[in-house]
């Protein structure tokens, strides 16, 4: 069963290579969707993937990469679009 979930991830998540680790993350859980910086220096992600997958992001998120430090990570759970054919960097 296909899931979508939606992450605000708030701390010191910019600059530190959070999107690239995300990336790499989510492709290797075959999740489709993106990783994006936000202008008010959060991250924003929407993946979609298996719930085992899309959980596995979920608790990765709230560690984060090495250098980074995640204070708040907001989660929207929602129905599956099918919109993305792979996991990207968003502009």
């Amino acid at each position: 069963m296909q899931k979508r979930v939606k992450l605000t991830v708030s701390g010191r998540v910019q600059g530190v290579c959070f999107r690239a680790h995300t990336l790499e993350f989510a492709t290797g859980q075959d999740l489709t969707g993106y990783v994006r910086n936000l202008p008010n220096a959060k991250v924003e992600i929407v993946a979609e993937g298996d719930r085992a997958a899309i959980e596995s992001l979920v608790a990765w998120t709230r560690r984060g990469p090495p250098m980074s430090h995640v204070d708040e990570v907001d989660v929207s759970y929602q129905k599956a679009t099918g919109a993305y054919a792979e996991f990207q960097i968003a502009r």
